[in-house]
């Protein structure tokens, strides 16, 4: 479960976020929203990113009070629209920066990695260097940095963009298996409405920094104000 209560976000006279609460209780929930509308500085705050007044909870526990790396270490994970993975490194070895911040003995994170590396596809390229991976490739190595390290809450921001409609559907169907492989409760922010209706149960809505709508996915994206700010079509005046 992530808790979101009144969280507030101010840029000089800007009001980035305004009093946005939430509560995601199911396994993969959305975020959307048109250009502009806050939902990386959702994640950006949860993520500890940036300040913000309001409550974060994850499973119950007051996450907005930690700083970044000790979210990290209880177990947030995130991806961001540009791949964070290092070139220079293999990408079993992108697995182990994440590794590296969390307890575990070096047995138990083999074993996470190879799991992670399994479920990704990526087993017969763990030694590759990340330099030498396609588009679709990076962003799997991403989605395996999330798995490792017994996380709690994932995040991806935009983990669509630039891929083919297939291999978006793959990707949907990798983020669908986050919670049943690790039990984490999982954001995910796009553009592609098709990719968050197929995965998410329930969706955050936003809009200029203000929430617009809230709940189950296919009765959000019918609301008439969702269409008009988000989907392009105008709102039916009564």
């Amino acid at each position: 479960m992530i808790e979101l209560e009144n969280l507030s976000v101010n840029f000089g006279g800007v009001v980035a976020l305004d009093a946005i609460s939430a509560t995601f209780t199911a396994p993969v929930s959305g975020i959307i929203g048109p250009n502009g509308a806050g939902k990386t500085t959702t994640m950006n705050v949860i993520s500890g990113f940036l300040r913000c007044t309001g409550r974060i909870r994850g499973d119950g526990v007051d996450v907005g009070q930690m700083p970044p790396h000790k979210r990290c270490r209880w177990g947030l994970r995130r991806s961001f629209q540009r791949e964070q993975i290092a070139d220079d490194l293999s990408v079993e070895a992108n697995l182990q920066v994440i590794q590296d911040g969390v307890p575990g003995s070096r047995a138990v994170k083999r074993a996470d990695r190879e799991r992670a590396l399994e479920v990704c596809g990526l087993t017969d390229r763990r030694d590759v260097l990340a330099s030498q991976l396609n588009t679709f490739e990076r962003r799997l190595t991403d989605v395996a940095r999330c798995l490792v390290g017994r996380p709690k809450i994932v995040m991806f921001d935009e983990p669509g963009g630039g891929l083919s409609r297939d291999e978006a559907n793959r990707l949907g169907d990798l983020i669908l298996k986050v919670h049943e492989l690790t039990g984490a409760s999982t954001l995910v922010i796009d553009h592609d409405v098709d990719l968050i209706e197929r995965i998410c149960a329930e969706t955050l809505v936003l809009d200029f920094g203000k929430r617009i709508a809230f709940g189950p996915t296919r009765k959000v994206l019918d609301d008439p104000k969702v269409k008009a700010a988000y989907l392009g079509i105008e709102e039916e005046l009564a």
